[in-house]
């Protein structure tokens, strides 16, 4: 009883069928020990009927000094009669412990519940939360993001198949600016060409207008019988077919340059002899000039490339006609070669004025003139620079101009058939 009473924390109090004590928990002169008798005693009849009834009986108890107690009574074999009593202050701290613990342990739960809900959800969300960023990234046409597909669920397919629409849009995409970029350059060759078309028609009725006005009036003059002396009469032939002469000129080089521009003229590339070929040139030029004094210099080897003869007959033409219109008076003129890569260059230069730098890139240009003054006393339309160009593309190779010491050189490539020749 003592090993009870100690372990519990319990105050035992058992007397026999004479109310004698038998035993006792407490010292005969505690409070504790007062406190179990006087209730045993007082409270005899109560606590007789109540153990008739149910076999034990319990009684609370308060006393200033010790406290509220709650107390058991019942009888042991033998006519003993048995008090267990205990402070209610330990039953309701033990209460109050009990009470915290588990409100900590039900905090412990609630937080450990949340952490493993917010990680088992974003098992859920975090795919998704992926997927609405993927798609607003589409949304601004960037789709170089790509969302993850680690799991065969159904958010795994979704992901894959949001992956696949956004290869196929980037694709479709591609195409679109593809077609845009097209279209536009279409559009903008489209004017270029409307208003290329526009120049070329302006520039055509201004070469035209003039010697068109001169054969009408000279024309209207012969035939108003103006003129009496057969001298003036053939005057005014002359101009009327030089006149017609020079328009002649002008659109057998339109034809020409049109047949290049377009394709129609194909290149027919041979073997030849392009020093033979300026020679005879070089000497048809020397009796236009005798009157300048102007030397014209050619000293070549026989030597032979590869490209359409006539084509480039033309090429040397125009420059040869260029260099005879601007050289000085008593100046020279000078075709030479050299080798440049695997072509042949052949540059043809002429004493006289250098070209304005902010008109070399222009001279290529359809009916373009530096000197419009001087261009309208030879005749010149503007054109055989042009077809210079267009030859020199049809073929793929270089041309161009450059002011050089005491005049300007023009030059162009043409691919080479022999292995000999200084190079430039």
């Amino acid at each position: 009883m003592d090993e009870i009473a100690k372990t519990y924390n319990y105050r035992v109090l058992i007397s026999d069928g004479s109310g004698t004590i038998v035993y006792s928990s407490e010292g005969e002169k505690s409070l504790m020990y007062k406190s179990l008798w006087n209730i045993l005693n007082e409270n005899l009849d109560k606590i007789s009927n109540q153990i008739k009834k149910q076999g034990y009986a319990v009684m609370t108890n308060t006393n200033k000094s010790m406290g509220t107690s709650i107390n058991l009574m019942g009888y042991l074999d033998g006519d003993y009669t048995v008090i267990i009593s205990t402070p209610m202050e330990s039953i309701q701290t033990s209460a109050r412990l009990s009470g915290q613990f588990t409100m900590y342990v039900g905090l412990i739960l609630i937080i450990c519940g949340a952490v493993a809900m917010y990680l088992y959800s974003r098992q859920f969300t975090k795919p998704i939360e992926d997927m609405a960023k993927a798609a607003n990234q589409m949304s601004h046409l960037d789709f170089d993001v790509k969302v993850p597909t680690g799991s065969d669920d159904e958010l795994g397919r979704l992901g894959a198949s949001i992956n696949e629409l956004s290869s196929k849009l980037e694709f479709t995409i591609s195409e679109l600016k593809t077609a845009n970029n097209e279209l536009q350059k279409d559009i903008e060759q489209k004017v270029q060409i409307d208003e290329m078309r526009k120049e070329f028609l302006s520039h055509v009725s201004h070469e035209l207008k003039t010697p068109i006005a001169l054969i009408q009036g000279y024309s209207e003059g012969l035939k108003d019988n103006i003129l009496d002396d057969e001298e003036s009469k053939e005057f005014y032939c002359d101009v009327i077919a030089d006149e017609a002469k020079k328009m002649n000129r002008m659109v057998q080089k339109l034809l020409t340059l049109n047949q290049i521009e377009f394709g129609n003229n194909q290149v027919n590339m041979e073997r030849f002899d392009i020093t033979e070929m300026i020679r005879n040139m070089v000497e048809s030029s020397k009796i236009l000039v005798e009157k300048q004094e102007v030397k014209i210099i050619f000293d070549e080897p026989e030597t032979h490339v590869w490209a359409d003869e006539f084509m480039i007959e033309e090429v040397v033409n125009n420059y040869l006609s260029n260099a005879r219109n601007h050289v000085t008076d008593g100046g020279i003129i000078k075709v030479s070669y050299c080798r440049h890569g695997n072509d042949v260059r052949i540059k043809v230069f002429n004493t006289g004025d250098h070209i304005p730098q902010e008109d070399i890139d222009k001279l290529w240009v359809k009916f373009y003139k530096v000197d419009k003054a001087r261009t309208r006393e030879y005749g010149g339309s503007g054109i055989g620079l042009s077809i210079v160009e267009a030859t020199m593309k049809a073929h793929g190779k270089d041309y161009g101009v450059a002011n050089v010491e005491g005049g300007v050189e023009f030059y162009f490539d043409v691919e080479s058939a022999d292995s000999e020749s200084v190079q430039c």
